[in-house]
């Protein structure tokens, strides 16, 4: 095996913290990838902190296609309980907002957050020509694109590329094994986690090839983007690629991430282990969940964007029950994450959004659930939003439907837009690709 010449002691230091990064003998091939970019990487093994002081956003996506009918409920609507006599939620259980609109009883969590002015819903968000494949209408909210257009790169990619330069590369974190299509990037930013504790950049170990190893670290599996039957948590799986100048493999940019990984992996654990939260979160994999974005808040990381994702919301079956088990655990979950960020002073550099990939039809289906849709409410949570209810109710009266759809009257991209200019401070044209109107999201 050939080994790399140290002509310096940063060289050195270099390149045996990566072999000690990755617990494996380094060969050839990287060995010569290092040479390569060791000018380029010249420096990079302190990251630069930034963000510390800056907006957060939290995104959390119910995978699986979340009902907006019976999460926000038209209680006073007869064609409403005309299209869903079953799974319809009477209106003396809703959590009412208003004299025609209520929360689905699940969401006290909600509630207690719209009463202090901590939570604006934007009815009826949706796009044109709407697609009710989980994975296709994924990736078109994931990247921003049109349904007829196909993009590599992600909206918070793009927003990485555009605003985050130079920034430490834990500005963007998933809490999860694979990083969403959304962080793709033309350069290579964010990380994924699930155990602060494990967290480490290291190859699948399952290919006696080395270089094989290395690649997979960015290959998506493709047993893991095969549907679930029920639940929609797959649909959460679905792995953005990094998209890089010059017809360059992610396997170019290898000593700089695992660098950046050894660094941030560090910091991870120890703000995880010393940070005590106060919340009250359920004991589910959601409520782990943002209690661990909480932590990572209050220890001072400087990310500006946590994602997470819920799975569970393909309701073909018995909906009432598992939609109901599902908003129920967002809501305590988010409740219990908002009180844990006011009890450590940093609710107001906070805003949580949260999506689905499209909503559900109208009319309840013959098995007591609903099948795919289009438009659905989105929620905005936070102590400087303006809140509320923004963008029109849609009307559920049959002329007015789009095969058995309601109608959207809000498109997703002006939500991004507004989110990008008014909370983030930066630029939205360059991310979106063009000025989508905003809507006054932030007080």
């Amino acid at each position: 095996m050939n080994h790399p010449i140290f002509t310096t002691r940063r060289d050195f230091l270099r390149t045996t913290l990566l072999g000690g990064v990755l617990g494996w003998t380094v060969p050839s091939f990287v060995a010569q990838t290092f040479s390569s970019l060791h000018a380029a990487a010249d420096g990079s093994l302190t990251q630069v902190t930034t963000g510390k002081d800056s907006p957060i956003l939290v995104l959390i996506q119910l995978a699986g296609g979340n009902d907006g009918l019976n999460t926000v409920v038209p209680y006073t609507n007869d064609f409403y309980y005309n299209a869903r006599p079953q799974i319809g939620i009477a209106a003396d259980q809703v959590l009412k907002l208003n004299d025609t609109l209520g929360l689905n009883p699940s969401l006290d969590g909600f509630k207690g957050l719209f009463d202090a002015g901590h939570l604006s819903i934007v009815n009826g968000v949706g796009y044109p020509n709407p697609n009710r494949s989980h994975f296709r209408a994924t990736e078109i909210w994931q990247t921003a694109s049109d349904e007829d257009k196909y993009l590599t790169d992600g909206w918070l990619g793009r927003y990485f590329d555009n605003a985050c330069q130079g920034c430490d590369p834990t500005v963007g974190i998933n809490i999860g094994p694979r990083l969403p299509q959304a962080f793709s990037s033309h350069k290579p930013t964010g990380i994924s986690l699930e155990n602060p504790d494990s967290y480490r950049f290291m190859g699948a170990g399952l290919h006696d090839d080395e270089e094989m190893a290395y690649r997979n670290m960015y290959t998506p599996n493709p047993d893991d983007l095969a549907p679930s039957s029920n639940s929609g948590s797959s649909v959460s799986m679905v792995s953005g690629t990094v998209t890089l100048p010059n017809g360059q493999s992610s396997l170019d940019f290898l000593e700089r991430t695992s660098m950046d990984a050894q660094v941030s992996s560090d910091k991870i654990r120890a703000i995880a282990g010393k940070i005590q939260n106060t919340g009250n979160y359920p004991k589910s994999g959601l409520g782990r969940n943002l209690q661990l974005i909480a932590r990572l808040i209050s220890g001072g990381m400087p990310t500006r964007i946590f994602y997470v994702s819920q799975g569970g919301y393909d309701t073909h079956t018995n909906q009432r029950g598992g939609q109901d088990g599902r908003l129920r655990e967002l809501g305590d979950s988010v409740k219990a994450f908002t009180d844990d960020l006011t009890a450590m002073g940093l609710f107001d550099r906070v805003m949580i959004m949260t999506f689905s990939e499209f909503g559900r039809r109208v009319a309840q289906n013959g098995s007591g659930g609903t099948d795919h849709g289009a438009a659905a409410p989105m929620f905005l949570i936070g102590s400087k939003i303006k809140s509320g209810l923004l963008g029109a109710e849609p009307s559920l009266a049959p002329a007015d439907l789009t095969d058995g759809d309601i109608k959207y009257n809000t498109d997703f991209r002006s939500v991004y837009a507004s989110i990008l200019q008014d909370w983030l401070k930066t630029n939205s044209l360059p991310i979106l690709g063009k000025q989508y109107p905003t809507m006054p999201i932030v007080a």
